[in-house]
């Protein structure tokens, strides 16, 4: 595997992963554009949070910031969701690349190995069906699996919530990062072709 040098270079091959066939709601499965997740993972990379760093991505997905860190040189990668149908379309983008990946809920996930960064892009709660809180599982998951660094989306509705969660728990946030999504009209409740979310991404760090 050739390491990606230039951020333009990550983003066209993050844009190469396919979307989800068939997103399922309650498990707010939207795909992170391309353009943020190259500049997230270029801005962790230079922070030097990637490059021969063991990584573990929860809520995966369909792999585009597993991959995303492994094109950046991280040494290996352990990528959990508990949606099979996401893991499939990963694991046939990602051949011959040193990414392990786990199907099950995030809260059973054995952190029997410690990693150096969590990157996650957990549910936000915002819809109906799906479970109030979750991204707050997804962070005290991150605090158990990870001795060093984090990364963190979220609703930037919530900032003041989550920065202070984060530090009642013991991390410095360090990096807040700001993006705006462009969510597409997946689900049949849309009723816009697109709507536009402000949403943060937390790097926090336990000294």
């Amino acid at each position: 595997m050739k390491k990606i040098r230039k951020k333009k270079q990550l983003e066209m091959a993050i844009q190469s992963i396919p979307p989800h066939p068939n997103p399922k709601v309650e498990l707010e499965q939207y795909s992170t554009p391309a353009i943020i997740a190259a500049d997230l993972l270029w801005n962790a990379y230079s922070l030097g949070d990637i490059e021969n760093s063991e990584i573990i991505d929860l809520g995966c997905g369909t792999g585009i910031l597993s991959i995303g860190s492994l094109l950046l040189g991280a040494k290996k990668v352990t990528a959990v969701d508990i949606d099979e149908d996401s893991l499939a379309i990963a694991r046939l983008n990602s051949e011959n690349l040193n990414i392990e990946y786990v199907c099950c809920d995030i809260s059973d996930f054995n952190c029997s190995d410690s990693c150096d960064v969590v990157i996650q892009n957990p549910p936000f709660g915002s819809q109906k069906k799906s479970e109030r809180g979750a991204d707050l599982k997804f962070i005290d998951k991150a605090r158990e699996c990870s001795p060093g660094v984090i990364y963190s989306f979220h609703m930037a509705s919530t900032e003041k919530f989550i920065t202070d969660y984060f530090k009642k728990s013991g991390f410095v946030v360090t990096h807040i990062f700001r993006y705006k999504f462009i969510l597409p009209k997946i689900y049949d409740f849309h009723t816009k072709e697109s709507k536009e979310v402000d949403v943060i991404v937390i790097r926090a760090e336990n000294i």
